[in-house]
């Protein structure tokens, strides 16, 4: 099927970048996808999360066209990944966790190199490749334009592989644990480049990662698989107060420290600051970490299928 899906989304069909409705697959007997449905609009950042064998990798290979599904509706930039075409292929862009080739190109030909490939599909629809040292400039590695691929070390082979997957200019961009081997320096300087792309550039993307604070950094949206059916859609604040309504304020005042826990924590720290003012030092907002949401709605879930 191409064209839009209407089953009764919230979005507007046109900032509809992924619509997947009642999305199965079945390997023999084994349902590995179960109904699942969920929507990205324009760019937003999406971290799909989930265990193990929870379905994540299965539904992403059937949204950049690579699987074919059992069952169920998908709209990826408006088309059917099934029958996309090299075209809409030029409309997405894919960083995998590691690459293995390209080793003695030097970076600024690489990058050139490859960007001819999208040259031809690019119209009034459809973006301009990045200039080669406009996207060097993005990802930082003007410095490296002239250094050899091998020669990098592994937080800028990270920033090439992002390179190479948005040399294009995609408007749905795909990272697959996206800063695995990164030192927290180099951490903080993706996450900044990726919201330069989503703020500048509008470029959806859509993140998996095993590491929940980054996810609860980036991510606009998290939606958790288990068991190849969502458990869970929302943002990280909205998903902690699904998971307990309770947010935990602490304070000093006169040298005591006081804990309490509220149901509405902004009105608690309003009401707070009306009876005692400057009195109030060291004030803290505690909600659950998106660690805990999420062991804590996995565990409830599978509890549940038993």
């Amino acid at each position: 099927m191409t064209g839009e899906l209407d089953a009764g989304a919230v979005l507007p069909v046109d900032e509809r970048v992924i619509d997947v409705r009642d999305l199965r697959m079945r390997y023999g007997t084994k349902d590995v996808l179960d109904g699942v449905s969920f929507t990205a609009r324009r760019g937003e950042v999406l971290a799909l999360l989930g265990p193990n064998g929870a379905g994540k990798t299965t539904t992403i290979e059937i949204l950049e066209g690579f699987r074919m599904r059992s069952a169920g509706q998908v709209s990826v930039l408006g088309l059917d990944p099934a029958s996309g075409g090299e075209g809409w292929r030029a409309r997405l862009g894919v960083v995998l966790q590691s690459w293995r080739d390209h080793g003695k190109w030097r970076v600024r030909e690489l990058l050139q190199h490859l960007g001819t490939y999208y040259a031809p599909y690019s119209t009034a629809e459809i973006r301009k490749p990045w200039p080669v040292d406009e996207l060097l400039d993005v990802v930082g590695l003007t410095p490296q334009a002239g250094q050899r691929v091998m020669r990098l070390s592994g937080g800028q082979r990270r920033r090439l592989d992002v390179a190479i997957g948005i040399v294009g200019r995609p408007e749905l961009l795909f990272l697959d644990e996206p800063t695995t081997g990164f030192d927290p320096a180099a951490r903080r300087e993706f996450h900044d480049l990726v919201h330069r792309l989503t703020d500048v550039d509008e470029t959806t993307i859509l993140l998996t990662t095993h590491d929940l604070d980054e996810a609860e950094k980036l991510a606009d949206r998290i939606v958790i698989l288990n068991g190849g059916r969502i458990i869970a859609d929302g943002s990280a604040d909205e998903l902690s107060r699904r998971v307990t309504g309770l947010t935990e304020v602490r304070w000093t005042r006169d040298g005591r420290r006081f804990i309490h826990s509220a149901q509405d924590a902004t009105g608690f720290v309003r009401q707070l600051f009306l009876q005692y003012g400057e009195d109030i030092d060291d004030l803290e907002v505690r909600r659950n970490s998106l660690e805990d949401t999420y062991m804590k709605l996995v565990l409830d879930a599978e509890g549940g299928a038993r």
